[in-house]
This record gives structure tokens, sequence and C-alpha cells, in this order.
């Protein structure tokens, strides 16, 4: 039994780790299938994470944070998609600088307007998003197996927990039943054909990286307003590239950007718990070996040894249109 409660406590870590990998793996999802590479997820992220944090703390309730990440998020994905839309210039030039003026600005900032290090101060309890209790928990209880699990795991987590899986399928549907996400993807292979329709190249790929805006600011929101009562500098803490990783991994698809996420979310959830324990017939373990293995993986990832990733075929280049 011990075993078992052990799981679900490794099951439930697993969950809550990996819904800021979720919401910004869905936002490099809709970016890049669009065409427009995002190494700015994670600048993007730590933006929203600031923002959120700030509006919770001067407004005292938890959807205005949500609603100041998102705004700041799409103010970031505007600024990437003139650089690289508009004035076509560079993607990923502009994705890392994004990154380095977020790190920058919010670290500047706090300093700034909270003299605390360049962290927000402490949210109080109303101004984050608390858990909730699901109906039927204390029936649940006391039945052996599902109700650790619907008590620990299901139930207890906060709003967005719940909406970073429904957005799964929620972006499911948009691209492959959408007339949106039929012209996303088309974008993202084939602008020149795109253009030949008669719909705007520009407008769907700004369409697209303020989608990924938006998503990235729940991803940041979660991060300094649910999982933590505070903005921490720099708490991304490289989370926009296991994103990317497990966006990578999972071929630009999104049912396989949550199994993806989840394992990303499972190996710190390990990295986690092993702090401190012996693994039998080798020991005591260092504890950077088991926080190192998110990255391990990553780098596994981007070096190919997954099979063949095509990335969509007009991803990264700027579409010139013809005269």
């Amino acid at each position: 039994m011990e075993n078992f409660d052990m799981f679900v406590s490794i099951l439930g870590s697993t969950i809550r780790l990996s819904i800021p990998l979720i919401f910004t793996a869905l936002a490099g999802l809709f970016s890049e299938r669009a065409g427009i590479f995002d190494i700015g997820l994670e600048g993007k992220m730590l933006a929203g994470a600031f923002a959120a944090a700030c509006v919770a703390y001067l407004t005292g309730s938890a959807w205005a944070g949500l609603a100041g990440g998102i705004a700041v998020s799409i103010a970031f994905s505007l600024i990437h998609g003139f650089a690289s839309i508009t004035n076509r210039g560079n993607q990923i030039i502009s994705g890392v600088a994004l990154n380095f003026v977020a790190a920058g600005l919010t670290a500047v900032l706090g300093q700034a307007w909270f003299n605390q290090g360049g962290r927000t101060p402490q949210l109080p309890f109303d101004a984050r998003f608390t858990p909730i209790t699901l109906p039927g928990v204390e029936f649940m209880r006391n039945v052996p197996i599902l109700g650790p699990l619907y008590t620990d795991v299901i139930s207890g987590n906060n709003a967005l927990t719940y909406l970073a899986f429904a957005a799964v399928p929620l972006s499911w549907w948009v691209l492959y039943r959408t007339r949106f996400g039929l012209r996303l993807r088309a974008v993202g292979e084939n602008p020149g054909a795109v253009d030949t329709a008669g719909i705007s190249v520009a407008w769907l790929r700004y369409r697209a990286v303020i989608v990924a805006g938006f998503l990235c600011g729940f991803s940041g929101a979660y991060l300094a307003i649910a999982q933590s009562a505070a903005f921490i500098r720099d708490m991304s803490a490289g989370k926009g590239y296991i994103a990317l990783a497990a966006l990578i991994f999972a071929k630009w698809k999104p049912v396989p950007v949550l199994f993806a996420c989840l394992l990303f979310g499972f190996l710190d959830a390990m990295s986690n718990f092993m702090q401190g324990k012996s693994v039998p017939g080798i020991g005591e373990v260092p504890v950077q070996i088991f926080q190192a293995l998110p990255y391990v993986l990553t780098c596994i990832l981007l070096a190919g040894f997954i099979g063949v990733a095509n990335a969509p075929k007009a991803g990264g280049v700027p579409y010139v249109k013809e005269r």
C-alpha cells in the first residue's frame, strides 16, 4: 500500500508539473504550424508570469492576473510577429531576443517596483488559483485504488489544470475540424498556394502568433499565481525550451503533445521525489543527476534519436509575395 501511495503522489506531481508545458507546447504548435518558429516561448511565459503576479497583487484577483498575463504575452507575440512576419526578419534571432528581453525586463521592473530582488510580493490566498474539490470526494475516499486516484490526482487541482487538459482536444478540433485550422496548416506548408486562393498569409500568421501568446499567458499565470504565490526571477527555468522539445517529440500534433509533456512532467516529478533517496544496488545518487533528467531527455530528442520529425515545410522561412 505504501508503494501505491507513492505512485499516487508521483502521479499527482506529474500532472501539476506538466501544466505549464502543455500550455506552452500548444502555443508553439499553433505558431509553428503556421510557419513561424517560436523560440521565444520561454520569454513569453516569463513575461506572462510577471504580469500575472503583478496584476493579481494589485487587484487581489487571480482572474485579473490571468488577463494581465495573457495581455503581456500577446504583446510579446505581436513583437515577434512584427519582426518575423511584417519585416521578414530571422525568426530564431527574434525569439531569442525576446527571451533575453523578458529575463532582463522582469528582473529590473521587479526590483524597481517592489524592491525584493526581482520578485513580487507574496500573494494572499484569494489572489491565487486555489484547489477545486470535485463532487464525490468524500464518497470515493475509502474506495480502494480508485479512491486515492480520484481524491488526490483528479480532484484537488486548480482551474488552470483542468483548462490545460481541455485545451488539448480543443486545439485538435480547431486545427483539424475548422476552416481556420485548415488554412493555418496550409500556410505552414505552402503559403504561396494560400496566397493564390486570396487569403492573407500575413494576417493568418499573425492570428497564429496571437493564439500562441494567449496560451503562453496561461502557462505564465499558472507558474506565478497557481503553482506558486509570487513571481520569482527566472522562474520559467527553461520550461519554454522543454515544451519546444516536447512539441518536436510529438511531431507537431496536439494529442501526442499532451503525452510528451506528461513524460517530461514525470521526469521532473521523479527528480523531486528521488532527492536524498537511495537506489537499490547503487546507494544514494547525487540529486543533480535526477534534476538533469528532463534536460538530458530534451537533448536526446532534439538530437533526433526519436526518429525523423519533419517540421512544417514553410517553417522559419519569411514569405515574399510574388509579383
